[in-house]
């Protein structure tokens, strides 16, 4: 068991108190009348979004999205077509301007029973504040170091960062389990014999509104890997600019002095006050 100062304990602890921020008083909400609670609120768009999809929408309406005065409505439908209408609406959001780093991935909105009722691409979630779903891993090794890797500076979010040796979003497709090892081998040549010893730890529910963009709603599926002290990281997907190993104290200092991404941040504070005590 690593220690750190009660001070730093306490900071990390007030942190992770705070990671479901609510949406700002002037966000436009997202209603959806369906699922199982019909007429929830499913998202959050930035008023500075709204008068341009007011005019869009009042010329060229699409089917099962409406616009009043003080919120957006999308309507029951099939998953299928549901999903082709939201589409149109992510693609003029794009046209407009108001959606970067276009994926080309969609990610799957699921209630809270497990169903899926529409898919879009991934980067529009944030636009329209929908909750995504996202694995992170914290890859330490015996000793106690933790493995964290560096953002590559090509990256459309939080380029530069700090983040966790993997995280990745969950595509329409995966589970988290399925998410976790594709993006251990993508982002950090973690082979699959190692990365089926993943060890699943919870969920962290991350809400915050983003400078410019949207607001992030996002379910973490937090997991641990230990690695051999022989190990060392390699990234294939050219979206790591390379890795760093550090013990808990390091780590905890470079999450105080605002050098994660905030998902990491978050997932990196609970891995440390999991596994420290205090002097």
């Amino acid at each position: 068991m690593h220690k750190l100062t009660t001070s730093t304990i306490a900071a990390l602890e007030e942190m992770l108190q705070n990671t479901a921020r609510s949406e700002p008083g002037d966000f436009l909400p997202i209603q959806f009348l369906g699922g199982i609670q019909a007429g929830q609120v499913i998202g959050h768009l930035n008023p500075d979004f709204v008068p341009y999809l007011q005019e869009s929408l009042l010329k060229n309406p699409i089917p099962y999205v409406e616009m009043d005065h003080d919120r957006l409505t999308i309507y029951n439908a099939k998953p299928l077509i549901l999903s082709g209408s939201l589409a149109k609406l992510a693609d003029r959001m794009h046209q407009g301007g108001f959606i970067p780093g276009w994926r080309n991935e969609d990610f799957a909105w699921i209630d809270q029973n497990g169903h899926e009722y529409f898919r879009l691409e991934r980067s529009a979630f944030r636009t329209f504040g929908f909750r995504s779903m996202a694995t992170h891993i914290n890859g330490y090794t015996k000793a106690g170091n933790l493995w964290l890797g560096r953002r590559s500076e090509t990256k459309a979010t939080d380029p530069g960062r700090l983040d966790n040796i993997a995280a990745g979003g969950i595509g329409a497709d995966e589970t988290p389990w399925v998410n976790a090892r594709r993006e251990l081998w993508e982002e950090a040549g973690v082979p699959p014999q190692i990365s089926d010893q993943i060890e699943p730890i919870g969920r962290i529910h991350m809400r915050r509104p983003v400078l410019g963009r949207g607001f992030h709603d996002e379910q973490l599926y937090v997991y641990d890997l230990e690695l051999a002290e022989n190990f060392f990281p390699t990234n294939h997907d050219g979206e790591v600019s390379g890795f760093i190993e550090i013990p808990l104290s390091e780590a905890a200092a470079r999450i105080l002095a605002d050098e994660f991404t905030s998902d990491a941040a978050f997932v990196t504070a609970d891995f440390i006050l999991r596994n420290t005590k205090a002097i």
